[in-house]
């Protein structure tokens, strides 16, 4: 935490005072997407550059720029290889977002693209982005993009976050300082691509995930005062794992640069609140449901709010033909079998060979679903690489075969593995015809799995198939206790998929549970999935992040530090530096002066390895001390042993030692 005491006695006596203030911003032009009529220097004016202004900007608009790792927009060569050919990604959360917002919101995304685009035609691609999509493309040089998501991304933060450390060079690697060094570089650029296109007090900012951690502070730097929130897709780790990362303190203080932090469960903010007390010396307050962290002057809010999904993409599916045909198909393929279904990541951390061993095991110890049960387990494509992956992945294909060989027959496999890329339609196919969802993850951030499956089980909602409608709705859960998702179900079966005898028994009780059980269990969770979707998830953190910033114009700001030390000392309105004329005046016309002295960071510097006061000390406090008008005291929490003896030749000095517990005053 800041010191009260920022500068040292010898400062005080020759009048040097530091100057905390912001360096001068460079004055150049960077091109900007202009919302309202204006001119592009309004935004450039001396006004809208002072850190200490009390006027908001003349241009008022609704807009928030999104940036992510990843553009909303899916890519790919038209066939004439001439160009390039775009179009939304409906799967993605950064578009879904849009729906928590109000209708005169502007929404700009900011991004990386998921191809290479040759650097003479990104300028092309950019114009048409922002033209058609409102979105602006971040182009990383690939040296730099395989280091910052192959490398920093994917082998330091994915699997510390996670829980794994790297204890030896082959199994997680050792810290690669370069990787680190891309991260930053990574994050710059994104940094650069908001710069161009910010209205800096009006527009909010949202920066989701562990891949832009660090981007909170190059922002910060170039606009004090900017509003901005940052959302963790990704567990945040306990403070014994967390403290393991050479780069700790630097995510640290970059993510304190947002007004608001999101995390997915308590849990997670809870570990995040730890770190920075236990590393930074900062501890939080809660007020009216609300906490808080006093960081410099500045309140950073802490945001609880598990991320939901998209109610009218799923309905939207679930009323395509195509869907209904798929669903007869599979209820053929699995008629007079009870389905349990798996849909998940191919990771090391999703446990897909922990669930493959509870099916075995269920097997053996109740040979009645035999012939009977069916697991099937949907694995989407690896989105990294490396040899954890690739034992994981043996290690599944040796126990499916395993399964299959010992309890397979003509007609029957135990175990269903679907190694292939499966679309959101087939998805929610074989979520209405499973009796049960097991998700048997390590560790995960949030999970959407059992919330899609849930809806997918109550179909569309104000259906008018007399059928559909008469049908009661039931679904069964078997949830890891390791994952987001988790505390917000409270009707699922909670397991350790660690204790693979403890999830057989799991997923046995989830299929032979009643029909009532299940119908009641189906629609507390239904209740819950369809009102905490994903626009009342952007909707809450977007009024709270309003709310964090409703005193930005109202505080004086100066940015201070270097590098990631980075931060801003927000002060009281009314605040006025002190200047060294007003000082002196005062002094000299005063009769009676009361100077109370701290010592560690006043008298002496804290830097200092021999803490007794040096001779020039002593002479600048005798003759403060000499002066009629003067009662000097020197206050600490030291003993008073020690400040007595090395303070014997002030004879006129007051001690009061061990913060005033023993006073020596002088007469």
């Amino acid at each position: 935490m800041m010191s009260k005491s920022y500068t040292n006695l010898l400062d005080l006596a020759s009048g040097n005072f530091p100057i905390m203030s912001q360096q001068p911003r460079e004055r150049k032009r960077l091109s900007r997407v202009m919302t309202v009529p204006g001119v592009i220097s309004e935004l450039d004016d001396d006004q809208a550059n002072s850190v200490a202004s009390d006027v908001q900007s003349s241009l008022i608009q609704d807009r928030i720029i999104i940036v992510a790792n990843q553009l909303p927009v899916k890519a790919k060569r038209r066939p004439d290889n001439k160009g390039w050919s775009f179009s939304w990604d409906e799967d993605s959360l950064m578009l879904q977002c849009k729906d928590g917002f109000h209708e005169d919101m502007e929404v700009i995304y900011v991004g990386s693209l998921r191809v290479e685009v040759d650097p003479s035609e990104q300028d092309d691609v950019s114009q048409l982005l922002l033209d058609k999509f409102k979105c602006v493309p971040a182009f990383l040089p690939p040296d730099i993009l395989n280091k910052f998501y192959h490398g920093f991304c994917k082998q330091h933060l994915w699997p510390l976050f996670h829980y794994m450390l790297p204890f030896s060079a082959s199994h997680g690697g050792r810290f690669d300082r370069s990787l680190w060094e891309a991260y930053v570089a990574a994050n710059k650029i994104f940094s650069q691509r908001v710069i161009e296109v910010i209205n800096p007090e009006d527009d909010y900012v949202w920066i989701h995930d562990y891949h832009l951690m660090v981007l909170p502070t190059f922002l910060r730097r170039r606009f004090t005062r900017l509003r901005m929130g940052f959302f963790l897709h990704s567990p945040f780790p306990s403070s014994e794992i967390y403290r393991t990362l050479p780069v700790r303190e630097e995510i640290l203080k970059a993510l304190l640069n947002a007004d608001l932090i999101g995390f997915h469960t308590f849990d997670y903010a809870r570990h995040f609140l730890s770190c920075c007390s236990r590393m930074l010396g900062l501890e939080y307050q809660s007020k009216r449901g609300y906490i808080g962290l006093e960081y410099y002057g500045r309140t950073i809010g802490i945001k609880i709010m598990p991320v939901g999904i998209h109610m009218g993409q799923i309905e939207t599916v679930l009323k395509h033909a195509d869907n209904e045909w798929r669903v007869k198909e599979l209820k053929q393929q699995f008629q007079g079998k009870t389905v349990l279904l798996g849909v998940d990541d191919m990771d090391i951390f999703k446990g897909l060979n922990l669930k493959l061993l509870a099916m075995e095991a269920m097997l053996k110890q109740h040979p009645k679903w035999q012939g009977r049960a069916v697991l099937v387990q949907i694995a989407n494509p690896a989105r990294g690489s490396g040899k954890d992956l690739e034992e994981v992945q043996a290690e599944i294909q040796e126990s499916c075969k395993r399964i299959n060989e010992t309890f397979g027959r003509p007609g029957y496999e135990p175990v269903v593995f679907i190694d292939r890329p499966v679309s959101l339609s087939e998805r929610t196919a074989y979520y209405n015809v499973a009796e049960c969802v097991v998700v048997a993850a390590v560790r995960d951030g949030m999970n959407l799995t059992p919330y899609e499956y849930v809806v997918c089980r109550q179909g569309v909602s104000g259906s008018s198939s007399s059928s559909e409608s008469s049908v009661p709705k039931k679904s069964m859960l078997v949830v890891s206790e390791f994952i987001g998702c988790s505390p917000s179900l409270s009707g699922a079966i909670r397991v350790n998929p660690w204790n693979m005898e403890s999830t057989a028994e799991a997923m046995n009780e989830a299929i032979s549970m009643s029909d009532n059980e299940k119908q009641l269990r189906h629609e507390k969770h239904y209740r819950y999935v369809s009102s905490h979707d994903v626009a009342y998830w952007s909707r809450s953190f977007f009024q709270d992040l309003e709310r964090a910033c409703k005193d930005h114009f109202r505080r004086r700001c100066w940015g201070i530090g270097l590098s990631f030390g980075f931060r801003v000392v927000a002060l009281d309105p009314n605040f006025r530096k002190l200047s060294i004329d007003a000082i002196v005046s005062a002094y000299l016309r005063s009769k009676k002066r009361a100077i109370l002295l701290d010592y560690d960071g006043t008298v002496m510097p804290q830097t200092s390895i021999n803490k007794s006061p040096s001779q020039e000390v002593l002479s600048i406090i005798n003759t403060l001390s000499s002066d009629a008008k003067n009662t000097v005291f020197l206050v600490s929490g030291r003993g008073k042993d020690s400040l007595g003896q090395w303070f014997s030749p002030c004879k006129k000095l007051g001690i009061a030692a061990e913060h005033g517990y023993y006073l020596r005053v002088v007469c």
